[in-house]
C-alpha cells in the first residue's frame, strides 16, 4: 500500500478511535484499514495501537508518529495546494475544544465569525471542563486555561484571567466582609469541583503561599451554577475573572480579598504543532488570537 495512504488510514483510526469508524470514514474496508496499521507497525518495527475487544488505544511511540503523520500529509496538502492555485482555500470541517463558559461566552463569537467568512468550512465545538486531547480525540484547535505541560503541540499566549472570591452585595451585607483567608471558616462557601475538586482554597501572601481548609455548604460541577448562586446571595465563590466579568461591572458581584490572589493563569490558544498548517487551522487560529488577545476580560 503506499506509504501516505497507509499514514492517512493510521491517523483515521487514532482520531476515530477504532478500525471500524475509521474504515467508514474513509470509505474503506475494515481489513484494508487492519491490513494498513499492521504493515506500518511491520515497517517500524513497534507497536502504535493497543488493542482489546472493546477499544483502540494509541501507544507512546504511536502519538508521537499520528503527530509526524499529521505534520507529513499537511505538508503534502499544502504543496499540492500551492502547485493546483488553490493554496488559498479555506475548507473541510474545524473542531475546537474549550472550557464550558468561556467557549460559550467567548469562542462561540469568534466560530460563528469564522463560519461566516469562510463559507467552505463546517464547526464542531467541544465545550468541556476537562483538558481534552487533541491527538486522542481527533480536533484542531483547543483554548487552555492554566499552567501548560510540555507537549509536541504550539501554544500561542493569548491573555490571562485571575482566581477571583466573589460574593453578592446583600450576601456581604448580612454577613460581613472577611479580611483574611481565615475568615472564610465563618462564611457560606460554594465551589465549583469541576475546577477545584478538593476541599481547599490556595491563597498567597508576600510571595508566599497559603492554604484554606475549606467546607462549602453547595458544590457543584458547573461553574455558571457557582456563579448563579452567588449572585442570588447565597454565600462567597471562587470564579475566574472572565466568568464574573459581567456581574462585576453590574455591581451584582463584588471581589474579596484581592491582596491574597494567586498569580494569575494564562490562557492559550493551542494547535498541532508543524511547520504548516492546514489553511483551515492557520485562519481559525489567526482569528482566535486577535479576538481573544482584544477581550477585556483576558488582561
Amino acid at each position: 500500500m503506499d506509504r501516505l495512504q497507509a499514514m492517512e488510514i493510521f491517523v483515521a483510526v487514532v482520531e476515530h478511535g477504532g478500525f471500524a469508524s475509521a474504515a467508514r470514514k474513509l470509505d474503506l474496508s475494515a481489513p484494508v484499514v487492519t491490513r494498513a496499521v499492521a504493515e506500518l507497525e511491520a515497517r517500524l518495527g513497534v507497536g502504535l495501537l493497543t488493542r482489546t475487544t472493546r477499544k483502540v488505544r494509541v501507544t507512546e511511540a504511536g502519538a508521537r508518529y499520528a503527530e509526524d503523520c499529521r505534520r507529513i500529509l499537511a505538508d503534502v496538502g499544502e504543496a499540492e495546494s500551492a502547485t493546483s492555485g488553490s493554496r488559498s482555500l479555506v475548507q473541510g470541517t474545524l473542531s475546537v475544544t474549550a472550557p464550558v463558559l468561556f467557549g460559550n461566552l467567548h469562542v462561540t463569537p469568534i466560530v460563528t465569525d469564522y463560519l461566516q467568512r469562510y463559507p467552505d468550512v463546517d464547526a464542531h465545538c467541544v465545550f468541556v471542563d476537562r483538558v481534552v486531547s487533541l491527538i486522542d480525540e481527533g480536533l484542531d484547535v483547543a483554548v487552555r486555561i492554566g499552567e501548560l505541560p510540555d507537549s509536541t503541540l504550539r501554544a500561542v499566549a493569548v491573555g490571562r484571567v485571575r482566581r477571583m472570591l466573589v460574593a453578592s452585595p446583600a450576601y456581604l451585607a448580612r454577613q460581613g466582609r472577611p479580611q483574611r483567608p481565615e475568615d472564610l471558616a465563618e462564611h457560606v462557601l460554594i465551589q465549583p469541583t469541576q475546577v477545584v475538586p478538593y476541599p481547599e482554597w490556595r491563597f498567597a501572601e508576600g510571595g508566599r503561599p497559603l492554604v484554606q481548609r475549606i467546607r462549602p455548604r453547595l458544590r457543584t460541577t458547573t461553574n455558571d451554577a457557582a456563579r448563579s448562586a452567588a449572585v442570588s446571595g447565597l454565600g462567597i465563590a471562587r470564579l475566574l475573572s472572565y466568568q464574573v466579568a459581567d456581574a462585576l461591572d453590574g455591581g451584582e458581584l463584588l471581589p474579596l480579598l484581592e491582596d491574597f490572589e494567586t498569580a494569575p493563569l494564562p490562557v492559550n490558544v493551542v494547535h498541532h504543532q508543524g511547520r504548516h498548517m492546514t489553511q483551515k487551522v492557520r485562519a481559525f487560529v489567526d482569528l482566535a488570537v486577535d479576538g481573544l488577545r482584544a477581550n477585556p476580560a483576558l488582561r
